[in-house]
């Protein structure tokens, strides 16, 4: 096969809408693709993707070029697992096909992201976009906020952040304390913000796919992540309480937000160390299930008790400071003792992961044969 035009799909609406499973490959079975898309919406424009590869293809075989057409779709939560899908459809395609170089269509900007991805894999001559053509009258102002908030990925965006501002602000009311609804509002957006903005959307995604595999192929990493999951909303209630109850009695500004945060932290830090814990626990259960190596995993759970150590002694030194922490109130020289030998111990147990991981790395570097049967297990 000498040219291969790819038409893209990267929110699977031929799955979602069509119900059709992707690659697509040849002339009719993407025709077909198209018109079920075509019905299941007619609105959708990657319909017209479609009949433009075709009509691409019709030229190129016109002109005695040996052509062929595919279509690849990757995930409804458009990112990190619709292009991974997208780049392992056509691996496959590539291996089991002889091709030199390829067309790449689109309907967007969204679906051309993936060029860099498909030219490292084949060689690309053209990026060719379809464009549909709307008539005055669909082009409203009415007609396009619209299908612009029917889409999910921006009605998501938009209308998060405000449900969740209307819903705090609800529960303040009921709770008789509207001063508090200005704090919560924006603590909540400010943190869907930042969720958005740092892009851990595509990971929470990816995050609950692996659960889900785990779950079907019944592994102890899927327990292990839930009890993880329930623990850590154990520690944010109990670190939440406990700063309730100084923020209640006498305020934020007669404790400072400072001690307010190093109550939380010292109330909840081994909380939130046991969850990354019994997290890593489940891995290194699974790994030595399948004969892999988990020395990585062991050293990662000694770093999370060397910082949960330090986080600890920062946190204890604090409040002794401040006269809150309970068994060290009159004495400020203890806990400088335990932050400094918290910090001593926790640079000791974080040296040992470290050595443990690297002897074992090469024990495991020095050993071809051992390397190349878990390599094959794996």
């Amino acid at each position: 096969m000498q040219t291969l035009v790819i038409c893209i799909d990267r929110d699977n609406d031929l799955g979602e809408k069509a119900k059709l499973e992707t690659p697509i490959v040849g002339r009719e079975a993407n025709i077909q693709a198209a018109v079920a898309l075509g019905i299941a919406d007619p609105e959708d424009s990657d319909t017209n993707t479609i009949f433009g590869g075709i009509r691409i293809l019709d030229e190129l075989r016109a002109k005695g070029t040996d052509a062929e057409i595919v279509s690849f779709a990757g995930d409804k939560n458009v990112g990190v697992i619709a292009d991974q899908r997208i780049a392992e459809q056509l691996e496959t395609f590539l291996n089991t096909n002889n091709v030199q170089r390829a067309i790449f269509v689109s309907d967007g900007a969204e679906d051309e992201t993936l060029v860099p991805i498909v030219q490292s894999r084949i060689k690309i001559d053209s990026v060719k976009r379809i464009v549909v053509m709307q008539s005055e009258n669909l082009e409203s102002t009415y007609y396009i906020l619209k299908h612009v908030f029917s889409d999910p990925k921006i009605s998501q965006t938009f209308f998060v952040p405000l449900g969740l501002a209307f819903l705090i602000y609800a529960i303040f009311l009921l709770a008789q304390y509207p001063e508090g609804a200005v704090v919560g509002i924006l603590a909540a957006v400010g943190l869907y913000m930042l969720y958005r903005g740092f892009g851990l959307d595509d990971l929470v995604a990816l995050e609950k796919e692996r659960l889900w595999d785990a779950f079907l192929e019944q592994r102890m990493v899927f327990i292990s992540y839930t009890a993880a999951l329930l623990t850590i909303l154990v520690a944010t209630a109990y670190g939440a309480m406990e700063v309730w109850k100084l923020y209640s009695a006498e305020g934020v500004w007669y404790h400072g937000t400072l001690t307010l945060v190093s109550v939380f932290i010292n109330a909840s830090v081994w909380w939130y160390a046991g969850a990354l814990l019994l997290a890593d626990l489940g891995k290194i259960f699974d790994l030595r299930m399948e004969e892999k190596p988990i020395y990585k995993n062991v050293a990662i759970s000694l770093f999370i008790i060397a910082t949960g150590l330090l986080f600890w002694g920062a946190s204890t030194y604090i409040l002794a400071a401040a006269s809150l922490s309970e068994g060290i109130t009159n004495n400020a020289t203890l806990a400088l003792q335990y932050f400094v030998y918290s910090v001593i111990v926790a640079i000791l147990i974080a040296l040992a992961g470290i050595k443990y991981s690297v002897s074992n790395q090469a024990s495991e570097n020095g050993n071809p044969e051992r390397g190349r049967r878990k390599r094959k297990l794996a």
